[in-house]
């Protein structure tokens, strides 16, 4: 690929995980007003189109009046309080139809104009199919919330979560791989720099993971204050469902436990390793330039996370929240590319097969 073609891919990639952090931040919103069990069909090219008229509103409202929601949860809700919640369900599906297709429609052009490689055309159709995965699971997740207890399941939206993270984390490797300009950011060899960074993604991962099951769980509506829950460093009640396997993901305290667990070991090691990085004498400034991007989005995140902590998960706050958790994710990628191993490279290579004979 030539230089233009990488920037026009890289900036076409990017602004796809801009669109996907809008549809994170989105699906924050809707979880957070409940109206994610407003539309209660999946319909992936019907419904793309809004209610046009008066009769298409109130037949929507009556399909939403016959659901468990309804019944013991928005009981006697006007139309106007109906539509409300329907716009943000409305908007994260719509919000997730146009990424497809703002990802399909160039993918396709760039390849029948033989503008990326083939091996990068087989990652980038590989997104693509974890986006479609992506649809199937938000639907399968809506689904377990049109029971009898109409909340969804928090098994389910830490997938959802997770598989948006999951398809955000290529799409920004891929990006900086076509705008790295061979910069010397990293030693030949895997570096601790580099491991260190690369278990710090991998941790806030599961920290993302766990802020799911947090939701899922509403956890964030206990314990609110900070550090001490319920006056303990550790409180009581962290195994009290059999098997206790299923306390990690189900029992109110140990799953806001572990959240603050992850999220103080976070807030060491990151400060650490970005000190490490910035004094090394030989890591260049794109690095050092990551790590205090990574320090920048650490500091964030964690006053949005004690906020929405105190302050018993205002809408808002908890939505700059889930949006700190992308920030906080692209900055560890960026860090963890910016301290890869330096590729080898013609002149760096060892030589292949045995040294030419001497000449006189």
């Amino acid at each position: 690929m030539n230089q233009a073609a990488r920037r026009r891919v890289a900036a076409w990639l990017l602004a796809c995980a801009a669109m996907v952090f809008a549809m994170v931040v989105v699906g924050g919103v809707t979880r957070l007003t409940k109206s994610g069990l407003s539309i209660v069909e999946w319909q992936p090219i019907v419904g793309a189109l809004p209610p046009l008229s008066e009769a298409d509103w109130l037949a929507l409202f009556d399909k939403y009046k016959a659901t468990p929601e309804y019944r013991s949860v928005n009981l006697g809700m006007t139309l106007a309080g109906f539509q409300r919640i329907f716009w943000w369900e409305y908007v994260h599906r719509l919000l997730g139809r146009t990424i497809g297709l703002v990802f399909l429609l160039p993918l396709i052009r760039f390849v029948s104009q033989r503008q990326i490689p083939r091996a990068l055309a087989g990652r980038l159709a590989a997104v693509f199919a974890l986006g479609a995965a992506q649809g199937a699971m938000g639907w399968y997740m809506v689904k377990s919330g049109l029971v009898d207890d109409p909340r969804v399941s928090p098994y389910r939206l830490s997938a959802h979560l997770g598989l948006a993270f999951a398809i955000l984390a290529p799409m920004l490797w891929m990006a900086f791989d076509l705008l790295d300009d061979g910069e010397p950011s990293a030693r030949p060899t895997a570096s601790p720099f580099h491991r260190a960074a690369a278990a710090i993604t991998a941790a806030t991962f599961v920290m993302v993971l766990s802020g799911g099951f947090v939701a899922g769980t509403h956890a964030g509506f206990a314990f609110n204050t900070f550090p001490l829950m319920a006056g303990h460093w550790v409180p009581d009640g962290l195994f009290v469902i059999e098997p206790w396997w299923r306390n990690v993901f189900e029992n109110i305290p140990l799953v806001q436990f572990d959240h603050r667990l992850i999220a103080t070991l976070l807030a060491i090691a990151i400060p650490v390793l970005v000190l490490r990085v910035r004094t090394s004498g030989d890591l260049g400034p794109r690095a050092r330039r990551a790590a205090g991007a990574l320090l920048g989005a650490l500091i964030l995140q964690v006053a949005l996370g004690l906020a929405t902590l105190l302050l018993v998960v205002p809408v808002s706050v908890a939505a700059a929240h889930q949006a700190g958790a992308v920030l906080l994710f692209a900055a560890c990628l960026w860090l963890t590319h910016a301290l890869r191993p330096a590729p080898a490279t013609a002149e760096s290579a060892p030589p292949v097969g045995p040294p030419p004979p001497e000449t006189a």
